[in-house]
């Protein structure tokens, strides 16, 4: 890593609870090239004591690395929401004197980087559209009883949907008018954005759209120049652009189920916010050989499969970082 520059790792979605009979947390190998790592969430199940494990592992190999947590959707799962945010800041205890604080957990939390950078961090739950509320409800593990997150219902979706949104406005408004020269990073399990190059091509009309990704494109948290970058995961569908807008970066680099690969994506400041530096491969040993690969300016794109939609539609394939988004970033 750069000896001077913090340099930004971002990874999600890495479903290390699949397999069901073969899960993935002792043989993943994770590597770790990143000052700061961003775990943006669905990383595993919080009842699975294998999830601490890796992280314990994965923070004892990267002695000068900071981990940033989110907590996804799948975390929960078994258990309930305000259990699985417990066990998380228990875990974030340990880690403050087992490995000096280097593991943060981001629940609507503020991080500062240095005198400059501010990172803020929470779910972003999805903002639900009433006509896909049923469907939505009927179709996604989340609002099963038995196998996904207990004691919950669209009404408690929507609520942390709100505290998280309020949230972030409220923060970037405070930051804006108190610090004016922080740049600020926000972190997210959930989407933001309906743009489309942040969503995979066949999924952009889906009956379930609107649990995986939400418009804020109305938001101070969004709209706000201050905000300079912005890294989520969840959907499954790999991206690198820049919002014309406002000039922030979005990123989403993301595992999914099965056994692709995760890209070495690293991010470091600049004078007009962020900017990709380095993407490569081989970051796992349960790398599928067969995929295909075609280098885009040093960056690997490869098929994937992707959906944690309800998959009785079946799969479907994204790829990752594509070549016409990344002409704006090198």
């Amino acid at each position: 890593m750069s000896a001077f520059l913090p340099q930004f790792q971002v990874l999600s979605d890495l479903h290390l609870e699949t397999p069901i009979l073969q899960p993935l947390y002792q043989t993943f190998r994770l590597c770790v090239k990143g000052s700061h790592v961003f775990m943006l969430g669905d990383i595993g199940l919080v009842l699975d004591d294998a999830l601490f494990s890796f992280l314990r592992n994965s923070l004892t190999k990267s002695r000068g690395s900071r981990f940033f947590y989110i907590l996804g959707n799948h975390e929960p799962y078994r258990t309930t929401l305000p259990d699985a945010v417990a066990r998380l800041r228990a875990f974030e205890k340990e880690a403050r004197y087992q490995y000096g604080g280097r593991f943060i957990f981001l629940n609507r939390d503020r991080f500062d980087v240095d005198a400059n950078t501010t990172i803020l961090g929470c779910t972003l739950w999805s903002d639900m559209l009433p006509h896909q509320a049923t469907e939505v409800n009927a179709l996604l593990t989340d609002f099963n009883e038995s196998n996904g997150i207990r004691d919950w219902t669209l009404e408690s979706h929507m609520e942390e949907h709100r505290k998280d949104r309020d949230w972030l406005n409220s923060q970037v408004r405070t930051l804006e008018e108190t610090e004016p020269q922080r740049q600020i990073i926000i972190a997210t399990h959930h989407s933001p954005t309906l743009d489309p190059r942040a969503v995979e091509p066949t999924r952009q009309s889906s009956s379930v759209s609107s649990a995986f990704a939400t418009d804020m494109s109305k938001d101070l948290c969004w709209t706000s120049t201050a905000v300079r970058l912005w890294v989520f995961g969840h959907t499954h569908y790999n991206c690198g652009f820049r919002d014309e807008a406002t000039g922030k970066l979005v990123v989403a680099n993301q595992r999914g189920y099965g056994h692709a690969e995760i890209q070495e994506l690293l991010i470091e400041p600049d004078a007009n916010g962020f900017h990709i530096v380095t993407s490569t491969t081989d970051n796992t040993t349960n790398a599928n050989p067969r995929i295909t690969q075609q280098r885009v300016k040093g960056i690997v794109k490869k098929g994937r499969p992707i959906a944690d939609v309800e998959r009785a539609k079946g799969p479907s394939e994204a790829h990752s970082l594509l070549p016409n988004d990344l002409t704006t970033l090198n």
